[in-house]
C-alpha cells in the first residue's frame, strides 16, 4: 500500500469520494492511487498534491522517474489500465523482464553506463502494476524465437529470465501464449504492439518502429489492430501448452 497517499488523505480530511469530487474522475480511480505502482496521470498530480498540502515526491517517488521523455505519457496509461494486451515478435516484454535481461537489451547502444542502469531501474519499477490489488489482467503472447534466442549474459540470463516469465504466467492476472515457431507466416511478423483498456472501456494502443514509438488512439487504427490481435492469439498454443514449450526451453538452456 502506498501508505504515504492514505496518510495524507486523512490529515486533510479528505476520501475518495471528495477527492475524486474535486478534480472531476471517478471514486475507483483515486482509490487504485493507494496501490504500488499506481500513480495518477501527470496532468492530475500538481492538483492533487496541492489539495493534500504535499510535494508530487512525497506522494508517489516513482513520478519522479526515469523513463525516456517520450515513454513517459504511455506509461500513466498502463499504470491506469484494467486490461493489457502485448504481442512481442522478438523481445520478452518489459513488464516481464529480468533486471538482467532489461540490461542485456541495451547491450551494444552507444549509452553511458548510468544511463543503461536508469532506464533498467524505471522498466522494473513498472512491474509492480503486475502485483498490485488490482493488477490489470496481461494477456502477451510472444513469439516462439523470444525463448530460443541468447542474451547478452549468455545462458545464466536466459536461465533466470525463462524462470521469471514462468513465474508471472502463474499469476492470475497474467496470461502467456507462444506463437510455435512452426506456424506459418502471421500478422505478428510485421512488429509488437500493446493495446490498453481503460477504466470505462477507452482503448490506447502503443506500437514500437526502429524510430520511434507511437501511441495510437484513432478508431480506425484500433480496430486494424484488434483484428490483428485476434489472429495473431488464434496462431498461439494455449496457456498450459506454451508453459510446458516455456519449460522446455528452459530447460535446454540450464
Amino acid at each position: 500500500m502506498n501508505h504515504a497517499f492514505v496518510a495524507a488523505l486523512a490529515e486533510a480530511c479528505e476520501t475518495s469520494e471528495s477527492l475524486a469530487g474535486r478534480i472531476g474522475i471517478h471514486p475507483k480511480t483515486v482509490a487504485r492511487w493507494a496501490n504500488p505502482g499506481r500513480i495518477p496521470q501527470t496532468r492530475h498530480r500538481a492538483e492533487i498534491a496541492k489539495i493534500l498540502g504535499k510535494d508530487v515526491a512525497e506522494l508517489w517517488p516513482d513520478a519522479l522517474r526515469r523513463e525516456p521523455v517520450w515513454f513517459r505519457p504511455w506509461v500513466d496509461i498502463e499504470r491506469a489500465a484494467v486490461a493489457l494486451r502485448a504481442f512481442q515478435l522478438a523481445w520478452v516484454p518489459g513488464l516481464l523482464q529480468t533486471e538482467a535481461y532489461a540490461r542485456a537489451t541495451f547491450h551494444g547502444q552507444p549509452l553511458p553506463p548510468a544511463e543503461v542502469e536508469d532506464l533498467v531501474a524505471a522498466r522494473i519499477n513498472r512491474q509492480a502494476i503486475l502485483t498490485c490489488d488490482e493488477a490489470p489482467l496481461t494477456v502477451v503472447v510472444i513469439d516462439e524465437q523470444v525463448i530460443r534466442r541468447a542474451a547478452a549474459g549468455g545462458r545464466a540470463t536466459m536461465t533466470a529470465q525463462l524462470a521469471h516469465l514462468a513465474t508471472c504466467a502463474e499469476l492470475p492476472t497474467v496470461q502467456l501464449h507462444i506463437v510455435p515457431r512452426d506456424a506459418p507466416t502471421y500478422p505478428g511478423l510485421d512488429g509488437p504492439f500493446t493495446i490498453a483498456e481503460l477504466p470505462g472501456g477507452t482503448r490506447v494502443a502503443h506500437v514500437d518502429s526502429q524510430a520511434q514509438a507511437h501511441i495510437i488512439d484513432q478508431a480506425s487504427q484500433l480496430a486494424t489492430l484488434e483484428r490483428r490481435w485476434e489472429r495473431i492469439r488464434g496462431e498461439a498454443l494455449s496457456r498450459s501448452q506454451s508453459l510446458d514449450l516455456l519449460r522446455e526451453a528452459a530447460a535446454a538452456w540450464t
